[in-house]
């Protein structure tokens, strides 16, 4: 349209008619926000009703008293918060409504909010929402509206990072303690169905991986590094106290773990009282049976120094006895020359697995903390949170390590328990086979080459 001659500020001006319609378009898609805002947790179930709603809400706007009271119904959804604001500024702090609300709100809840109280990202989060929805999805019934699959798996996730009460964290979600209870163990279930896999002893071009990292620490062919963590437990009912009554003189439950050089979880082992010796564990697990079938550690042969072979081997402390798939130091206090440099590179090796505890508790605290708990569905939740740590491992989600300090009662800083406890007294090398002491004897000797 050719505007020569014409009033520059006129030409910007808008007729009635043009600001009716502005206004009618503007108000139809506050009025559909409003609806879809108050319809979007319905998810797949109220499909049709939304729809409808929907439907109804555009053609609410239509009408000429939709028309002329839009600038005042304009404003109203403004300020009442129909319409989306923008991400707040980096200098303002959204209010908050409450642990789940925060989560919940679609618009501006940022990924460090959701690491702090989940601790994954959101995509992390909606991947895990995704796999495990199949699993524990509520149908509907005459009496109650379900509880919604994503609040199910945040309130899980947010009872193991914080180690809250099942009394605060039902209410920071607005949910029974009872359902609470319930939705922890029926969570876990879900993922341990989903991921059956990812907490596996490593195979193939991972195997390989895995075997030359130690391999450069002086270990070659070695799988993983073994210990056992305690989980601090109030006593629990109808048990004798003295079972669960660890040497620290606290209740806990034993849980043994394998950890590769990258703080992968390759297999767990949990439910024996505190007072259980960690050999016993280990024999008493599918891991030991395993072994000795010779099923587990089946790499490449290494020819060692003397004559030696090996498959395959644990590294592992002065807790459990020598074989030919579990290599432990030598021991004693006056070591000296190559087997003190063997003991020392093995201890520093097999640290990995104190730095494993560390991430995984110091994320979910729950476990960190003295909790009361089912003993039926502890090893469950503990075994779903290692599959947890393993995911976030591979999404290079990142941990800070001083949430493992805190203050003592003189406020200086020290490191958290993590549940790790020395053998009360080593375990005896006398019964161990000529082939088990060889293996350690040709792997110190390789070393000093």
């Amino acid at each position: 349209m050719d505007n020569s001659g014409c009033d520059p500020q006129a030409t910007r001006r808008l007729s009635t008619s043009e600001k009716s319609m502005v206004a009618s378009a503007v108000l139809a898609v506050c009025r559909y926000m409003e609806t879809v805002n108050g319809l979007r947790h319905a998810g797949g179930r109220g499909r049709g009703r939304r729809e409808a709603a929907i439907a109804q809400a555009l053609a609410d706007v239509c009408t000429s008293s939709g028309l002329s009271d839009a600038p005042f119904l304009l404003s109203n959804a403004i300020v009442a918060g129909v319409l989306p604001r923008d991400t707040p500024r980096w200098w303002m702090k959204r209010r908050t409504g409450g642990t789940w609300r925060d989560l919940d709100i679609v618009d501006d809840a940022t990924d460090a909010y959701f690491h702090d109280k989940l601790r994954m990202s959101r995509a992390i989060f909606g991947d895990i929402f995704a796999a495990c929805s199949p699993f524990i999805d509520r149908r509907l019934t005459h009496y109650r509206e379900p509880l919604q699959t994503y609040l199910i798996i945040a309130f899980a996730l947010y009872r193991w990072a914080t180690g809250e009460t099942f009394e605060n964290t039902s209410s920071s979600f607005g949910i029974g303690r009872s359902s609470g209870v319930t939705v922890v163990t029926d969570v876990a279930n879900a993922i341990l169905a989903t991921y059956p896999d990812k907490v596996a002893m490593p195979s193939g071009r991972r195997l390989l991986q895995v075997t030359r990292a130690f391999g450069a620490k002086g270990f070659p062919n070695c799988f993983s590094a073994i210990d056992c963590t305690h989980m601090y437990v109030d006593k629990p009912a109808n048990a004798p106290s003295e079972n669960y009554f660890d040497q620290k003189q606290q209740f806990s439950v034993v849980a043994q773990v394998v950890v590769d050089l990258d703080m992968r979880i390759l297999d767990v082992f949990m439910g024996y009282p505190g007072s259980v010796h960690d050999q016993r564990v280990l024999r008493n697990s599918s891991l030991f049976r395993r072994a000795e079938a010779g099923e587990l550690f089946v790499a490449e042969l290494v020819l060692l120094p003397g004559g030696v072979s090996t498959t395959g081997y644990l590294l592992g402390d002065n807790g459990y006895s020598p074989r030919t798939w579990m290599v432990i130091p030598y021991g004693g206090t006056d070591q000296a020359g190559d087997i003190g440099l063997f003991d020392t590179r093995q201890k520093t090796t097999r640290g990995v697995v104190e730095r494993a505890f560390g991430r995984l508790k110091g994320m979910w605290r729950l476990f960190l903390r003295h909790h009361k708990t089912n003993m039926d569905s502890l090893p469950q939740q503990f075994l779903a949170v290692c599959i947890i740590h393993n995911l976030l491992l591979e999404a290079g989600i990142p941990f800070d390590d001083s949430v493992l300090l805190e203050p003592d009662e003189n406020g200086n800083l020290v490191r958290v328990d993590l549940g790790l406890q020395d053998p009360p007294r080593p375990v005896s090398q006398s019964g161990a086979t000529d082939a088990a002491l060889a293996l350690r004897d040709g792997l110190r000797v390789r070393m000093m080459n």
